[in-house]
């Protein structure tokens, strides 16, 4: 499975649906879920008052070089982002993180 299985390109950038692990012994993008067809992101934060929805948004920002905001999936491990810039800039970004 690759990244544009998990990203839908938009007019002003891409939604990524990704699986977030939240209190993991370490931060950062771990690869694809092949059978959720998500990017598996991993927070050290909690899922508390919003601070793995946060780190979860830092962490994929860092990693494309653009702005992102979880757009759906607030309370949930399942969630979409959403990262605005050039589709094709954070296609190859991204593409990068996942190896």
């Amino acid at each position: 499975m690759q990244i544009e299985d998990v990203v839908r390109v938009r007019d002003s950038g891409v939604e990524v649906d990704i699986l977030v692990s939240p209190r993991s012994g370490r931060s950062g993008i771990e690869g694809i879920d092949d059978w959720r067809k998500r990017l598996i992101v991993k927070v050290k934060a909690p899922p508390l008052d919003g601070k793995a929805n946060r780190e979860t948004e830092e962490i994929l920002s860092m990693a494309s070089g653009s702005p992102s905001s979880v757009i759906s999936g607030h309370t949930n491990r399942q969630k979409t982002i959403f990262i605005e810039g050039d589709p094709a800039a954070i296609i190859s970004k991204l593409r990068d993180h996942v190896g």
